[in-house]
């Protein structure tokens, strides 16, 4: 039978994060990413479109053993705890829950 793809060894796990959970410094991926080695996830890859530095600095101290991969990095969070220059919180903005 002929392979679709490369064989590996072991399989990895990768978590897709929409923009908003590497803001606030990280703390709902890090969950995350922990409720995933507690059910036995061993090579985690952590996916996202946009970071802030505190959010990858948090979630590299809590699993170095996690790559991140992101398409942007911005400057910092804002006292709201929002992305700056960012999106602020697009998700309240289009629901209307702010």
């Amino acid at each position: 039978m002929p392979s679709s793809g490369p064989s590996t060894k072991r399989p990895t796990m990768v978590l897709l994060a929409r923009k908003s959970v590497l803001r606030k410094a990280g703390n709902s991926v890090s969950a995350a990413i922990q409720r995933l080695k507690d059910k036995g996830a061993k090579d985690i890859k952590l996916v996202c479109l946009l970071s802030a530095p505190e959010g990858i600095k948090h979630v590299n101290a809590d699993h170095p053993d996690v790559q991140i991969f992101t398409a942007a990095v911005d400057r910092k969070l804002n006292s709201h705890g929002y992305i700056v220059p960012g999106l602020g919180d697009a998700g309240d903005r289009m629901f209307g829950t702010k």
